[in-house]
């Protein structure tokens, strides 16, 4: 129950910090936003998807896995900044669970997504996406959304507690980050690229959570190399199991990295 309590005041503080640095709120906002448009109507024109509803359609359920994906980066970068500033020597002083910190760093970051899907899902209605998955389905792809975001944030938490210089963070983080969202099915068919690379493609977590999503929202998934296979036939089961998997090996990697820095 300590360890409950002392994870919660360290995600209220992170809450907190929002309202006293909203530039972080709202960028963190604008970016995807920024995205949505981009997508919607620059390229739109030039992707014939065979979907309902046209481009948007396909569009979004990708932009969204996108967002959360660099949920990854923002703890990455957090973490590093609070090691850097000495906020772990501070911590350590302090008679609180020694995994507080980092539990609470990443729900916080993770919470902030809720904000950032709605201002999107906003904007999606408002170009012309229409989910025809029925409300349940919608919510629980978002549901899925926040959680996918969760297990990235502790990819994010070992990056963030591995680098020593905030550059380096950032960096590694859109190594990983970039690769996966845009080596995926999120934004156009993997159907063009060539079949080796639809391997990767469509086997990556980002693909079969875009895959998943699109399936919830009521569209059809397009698969090339892999059709057939289990993760074309069952993207929701995949997603989870990678979710978990992420979950198990990352956490204590991270928890055991924080400990080994708080330490020192």
């Amino acid at each position: 129950m300590r360890a409950v309590r002392d994870t919660l005041i360290i995600t209220q503080r992170q809450l907190r910090l929002l309202t006293r640095v909203p530039e972080v709120l709202i960028f963190s906002t604008i970016q995807p936003i920024m995205f949505v448009l981009l997508f919607r109507f620059v390229f739109g024109g030039s992707i014939n998807t065979g979907q309902p509803g046209g481009y948007v359609q396909l569009l979004m359920p990708g932009i969204f896995v996108q967002t959360v994906a660099f949920t990854l980066a923002g703890t990455a970068s957090g973490l590093a900044e609070d090691m850097k500033k000495g906020l772990i020597d501070r911590f350590r002083s302090l008679p609180i669970s020694q995994s507080a910190l980092v539990v609470g760093r990443t729900l916080g970051d993770s919470l902030l997504n809720i904000v950032v899907l709605i201002a999107m899902g906003l904007t999606g209605l408002a170009v012309g996406w229409r989910p025809s998955g029925g409300l349940g389905n919608v919510l629980l792809g978002f549901l899925f959304l926040l959680f996918f975001g969760y297990s990235l944030s502790w990819v994010g938490a070992f990056v963030g507690l591995s680098a020593t210089d905030f550059r380096v963070v950032q960096n590694v983080s859109f190594m990983v980050t970039f690769p996966l969202t845009f080596l995926s099915n999120a934004f156009a068919p993997t159907t063009g690229m060539p079949r080796a690379l639809q391997y990767f493609a469509e086997w990556n977590p980002v693909s079969t959570m875009v895959a998943a999503c699109r399936e919830l929202f009521g569209l059809e998934n397009q698969f090339g190399a892999t059709a057939g296979s289990f993760p074309s036939e069952h993207p929701l089961v995949t997603s989870l199991f990678y979710m978990v998997l992420i979950t198990v090996i990352f956490v204590p990697l991270s928890l055991r990295k924080y400990r080994n820095a708080a330490a020192k």
